[in-house]
């Protein structure tokens, strides 16, 4: 499987909401953090988007923006006006002048992702990705977003498979967006498969994760020496090709413990252990807890903290 494909099928978005927004005149609102995905496309008129941590950006027709953890934001007409605190919800929003037509027109959303997965999506991105429709057309886009509101709005049969499909397209579309990152992206997967020779390692390892890959086999297939592939995987993907195969692993199979309590030799087998003793050991090390442990709190409700993005 592709490795973005894989990616977004294991945080399987869900639970879209999604709301009209729209003003008139001079107005200012900010929210606190959400914790959630969040998204938005402009469809008349601009606005100022200042997320916390990030520079303030002007949001134009058409753009699209995708804030991976929806940190504190404001949004505004205009800079230096003063901003009211607003709270979040999910009926159509009007902000400054109550009367008459609006100049600015926007549809906004969010969405959960699975839990114990969600850093993952957060690990790939800068905080906000803003897609600028003077970069390039952003129509598909907008009709994907179209396609979420309408879903949203209505309780047809299928409603919630059709919305984590919809979810997963625009995650996609997103995030192969050539512009985002203004073209400088932080070190991550995303980053990495931008890199051709790079790329070719990372599909290798993500289309058999259970093979016993070595450097100078990842290498070979980036036609790269191994000194020199080691050095820019490390740079480009901020960690080094068998330490990136091992986090990928684990990954893997806190998911498959989310879901229940798999054999340890199959599931050892298929993300490339040589046994489960080897494989209970190396979970044990990076998240902090034994597979059978992972397994039960997931079943209890229970919060384990997971230490593979940091170990």
């Amino acid at each position: 499987m592709d490795p973005l494909s894989h990616i977004i099928a294991l945080l399987r978005p869900s639970a879209a909401l999604s709301k009209p927004i729209a003003a008139r005149g001079d107005w200012g609102v900010r929210y606190a953090a959400y914790g959630h995905p969040g998204f938005a496309m402009v469809l008349t008129g601009q606005c100022w988007l200042a997320v916390e941590g990030e520079e303030p950006l002007l949001l134009q027709r058409g753009d699209f923006v995708l804030l991976p953890s929806t940190p504190a934001f404001a949004m505004f007409s205009r800079p230096g006006i003063a901003c009211v605190p607003a709270q979040p919800g999910d009926g159509a929003v009007r902000h400054g002048d109550p009367d008459g037509s609006p100049d600015f027109e926007m549809l906004g959303g969010a969405f959960r992702v699975e839990p114990f997965n969600g850093p993952l999506l957060v690990a790939l991105l800068p905080g906000v990705i803003h897609v600028r429709a003077a970069d390039g057309d952003t129509g598909r886009l907008s009709r994907i977003i179209d396609l979420i509101a309408d879903e949203s709005a209505a309780d047809r049969p299928g409603r919630e498979m059709i919305l984590e499909r919809l979810l997963e397209v625009m995650l996609v579309e997103c995030l192969r967006w050539r512009g985002i990152g203004g073209g400088v992206l932080p070190p991550g997967l995303l980053s990495g498969m931008r890199d051709p020779a790079l790329a070719k390692a990372i599909r290798a390892m993500h289309s058999d994760v259970r093979a016993g890959w070595t450097v100078a086999e990842l290498a070979r297939l980036a036609g790269m020496s191994r000194s020199a592939f080691s050095a820019r995987f490390g740079e480009t993907l901020g960690c080094a090709p068998i330490e990136y195969l091992t986090r990928w692993r684990m990954v893997l199979a806190q998911d498959a413990l989310s879901r229940g309590t798999p054999l340890l030799d199959r599931l050892a087998e298929e993300i490339g252990y040589e046994s489960a003793s080897a494989f209970s050991t190396a979970f044990r090390r990076r998240v902090g807890s034994s597979p059978g442990a992972f397994a039960r709190s997931r079943r209890n409700g229970d919060a384990v903290a997971l230490r593979v993005a940091a170990a």
